[in-house]
């Protein structure tokens, strides 16, 4: 049994939104984690470390962080065709892109988030402009990260955007990238999931 480990609305909605798009024989089982406002708390039913989200079991095998979660998945269930396969075209593009997500962006969307400047952290990791151009520069090239083929990286990559829309506002191409990808239907499922869980 292969078991994802989510908490509606938090980083483990765009793993949860990939185990949809991949139609994958995986259980989605909800746990609570804290929350920003204070809510929630640490779940005893959650196997993380941490006790955070994602966290994905497989058997023997524990897969923590996102892109690490994302790319077992795309290779663990191939058939769904959301990334591409060691010695297949992109590959190394589409590693990259997870990499990137939780290397560049994500810290970046944080210290964006929190007003947090200073240029030894830009020198190392970036500033949000330069991040944006960089997803910019991409994008104009083609529909997708990899070009023609929309992947796990897309989904991992505009899922920030989701939550503040407006940080593409200045950037049409970008814009458009993630209104296409909240389109997507494991996106669209798992938002609808999400509020029916929280609402619950």
């Amino acid at each position: 049994m292969t078991t994802l480990y989510h908490s509606p609305n938090s980083r483990s909605s765009a793993v949860a939104a990939l185990v949809r798009e991949l139609e994958a024989e995986v259980e989605i089982r909800v746990v609570s984690i804290p929350r920003i406002d204070g809510t929630g708390g640490a779940d005893a039913a959650n196997p993380h470390f941490e006790k955070k989200v994602p966290y994905l079991v497989d058997g023997a095998e524990e897969v923590h962080e996102r892109g690490a979660i994302m790319a077992y998945l795309t290779d663990r269930f191939p058939a769904g065709g959301l990334g591409p396969l060691p010695g297949e075209a992109g590959r190394g593009a589409y590693l990259s892109w997870l990499s990137y997500y939780q290397g560049v962006m994500e810290p970046v969307f944080l210290m964006h988030y929190a007003g947090v400047t200073h240029p030894a952290v830009h020198a190392a990791i970036r500033n949000f402009d330069a991040m944006m151009e960089r997803l910019n520069t991409t994008l104009s090239r083609g529909p997708w990260l990899l070009g023609e083929r929309y992947s796990a990286a897309d989904l991992l990559c505009s899922s920030p955007f989701l939550w503040f829309t407006e940080m593409a506002e200045d950037w049409p191409v970008v814009k458009d990238w993630v209104a296409r990808c909240a389109a997507r239907p494991g996106v669209v499922a798992t938002q609808a999931a999400d509020r029916e869980a929280m609402a619950a």
